[in-house]
């Protein structure tokens, strides 16, 4: 789980923590301006409409979700001997949209849908507020999550160059034809693509008919990170005289252990 942003609304610095690489933003925080406080989190679970909009919410996003269970809630709901709790909600329903959570970052959580559903119960002016500050939350991520995109991306052209030029200095020969260098270029790409993405250009192309640009265009930004290291890599085993085949399986060890090692790392996550 990544570390937690904060959003400012009206006064309240708010907590938004990622799992499963969803959005979850602290309800406890929300309340923290309001006079009943975290209090106000039980009204709201115990409330009819509420249990309503979380059973269709865990219904559509959770195959798990224990139907039995939420019909027998529902009945329940609305008694006056009815109590519950987002604790009890989760383990009798085994919900997903909400969350306990103790510790440095602890409180109630919910996932962006069902907080600014929270949001409006609190208040439709407070939920505006949130809304808007969340929105601008996410533009300021994506905006950095393209930079750093686009300077990996001119950081494999970089490598690509460095790949290139070992290439021509030490594997094609001298006085070849422009179609037979364009061979061992096109060659030597297609053994990054096998060791990284699996498959040559042309298979994915062939694959992938409705698709336009290359294999590379698609690519992740993990396999983006891998790719610029693996083709300086590839360039310093030219230098040293391995062959392709030699060159295939040590590259393809390190996609493995450098894609396991990205998909692995927080600041990655963060970036998403």
């Amino acid at each position: 789980m990544a570390k937690s942003r904060i959003l400012n609304v009206q006064q309240s610095e708010i907590k938004v923590i990622v799992k499963n690489n969803d959005d979850f933003i602290s309800l406890t925080d929300m309340t923290s301006t309001f006079k009943e406080g975290s209090g106000l989190i039980g009204k709201w679970v115990t409330n009819k409409n509420t249990l309503e909009y979380l059973g269709v919410w865990e219904k559509i996003n959770n195959p798990s979700f224990n139907y039995p269970e939420f019909g027998v809630i529902g009945q329940e709901a609305g008694t006056n001997r009815f109590i519950m709790s987002v604790g009890q909600w989760v383990e009798r329903t085994k919900a997903i949209g909400v969350i306990v959570k103790a510790g440095r970052y602890g409180g109630t959580y919910a996932h962006k849908d069902i907080a600014f559903h929270f949001a409006i119960w609190l208040s439709p002016e407070f939920q505006i507020y949130l809304i808007n500050e969340f929105q601008r939350l996410k533009n300021s991520e994506n905006d950095s999550l393209k930079l750093e995109w686009n300077l990996q991306r001119t950081l494999s052209k970089v490598n690509y160059k460095i790949h290139t030029d070992a290439i021509k200095d030490n594997l094609i020969p001298e006085k070849i034809t422009k179609q037979q260098a364009s061979f061992v270029y096109a060659n030597e790409a297609d053994l990054i693509n096998v060791a990284l993405f699996g498959v040559t250009a042309k298979i994915w192309r062939d694959n992938n008919p409705e698709q336009k640009g290359n294999i590379r265009d698609y690519a992740t930004l993990e396999q983006l990170v891998v790719l610029s290291n693996m083709e300086s890599i590839n360039a310093l085993l030219i230098e040293q005289g391995f062959s392709q085949g030699e060159r295939l399986i040590q590259l393809n060890k390190v996609a493995i252990t450098q894609m396991k090692s990205l998909l692995g790392n927080s600041g990655m996550k963060k970036l998403k």
